[in-house]
């Protein structure tokens, strides 16, 4: 009975707000935050590639402020340098930001909640990798090749590339790559870093090997699988379709 009486009660005050009140509120946008300006060096994450050369992303703390202070929380820890981009995908995406080189890793930092937004999986748009639970981002990001709108709000865009694009495009494809590309080093403008310095070439990797004693059955640990992919590990952007 106190439902009914709840519910009642609800339909009487909605009776008596005017028409026109409905009308304004429901035709009110959402109150967006003020983006950074592109030239805020707070909020710009630079990527030197051993690629060639060094990468700008804007950073959008206006739309995903936890995902944007654990980049910068990791920048500064030198948590990227050195790291492989471990799954790409030519005409979809670059993933990297595991340690571990597999897509299972990530750093001892706690998962981060969603923050899906409007921003769109367009070409050089950053993204938080993750499994198929939603709140599970960690380090790993995926850097957009061409438009994939179907990941809208569904992954965590907390940038975009605004210079060196070239870079990005140059990375080596594979899933995982033969001789993948790393981030050689990674910044936060805001630190005064170097000028970009290329990387060693990476030496000529041989055939795989399997060493004694390593897990290859029903007992060796398996990443958990994305949600569209059915192939990839955990922490990572969806599969192509």
């Amino acid at each position: 009975m106190r439902f009914f009486v709840g519910m009642f009660a609800l339909l009487g005050c909605l009776v008596t707000v005017p028409a026109s009140a409905q009308k304004n509120e429901a035709a009110a946008p959402a109150v967006r935050a003020t983006p950074p300006l592109t030239t805020d060096t707070q909020n710009l994450l630079l990527l030197d590639l051993s690629t060639g050369g060094r990468v700008t992303i804007w950073l959008r703390p206006d739309v995903a402020p936890l995902m944007v202070e654990r980049i910068k929380t990791l920048t500064r820890q030198h948590f990227y340098d050195g790291l492989a981009f471990h799954r790409v995908i030519d005409g979809f995406m670059a993933q990297g930001g595991d340690p571990k080189g597999d897509g299972t890793g990530g750093s001892t930092l706690p998962d981060v909640k969603a923050e899906f937004n409007y921003l769109p999986h367009v070409r050089g748009a950053v993204s938080a990798a993750r499994s198929d639970k939603e709140d599970s981002a960690n380090s790993q990001f995926f850097i957009v090749f061409q438009p994939r709108l179907s990941l809208d709000k569904k992954y965590t865009v907390f940038g975009r590339v605004i210079d060196g694009m070239q870079y990005v495009d140059a990375i080596e494809r594979g899933e995982p790559p033969a001789n993948p590309s790393r981030i050689v080093h990674a910044y936060i403008a805001a630190d005064n870093p170097p000028a970009y310095i290329a990387g060693p070439p990476a030496p000529a990797l041989g055939a795989p090997v399997t060493l004694p004693g390593t897990a290859t059955g029903s007992n060796a640990a398996k990443p958990k699988l994305a949600p569209a992919a059915r192939k990839a590990p955990v922490k990572k952007a969806p599969a192509k379709k």
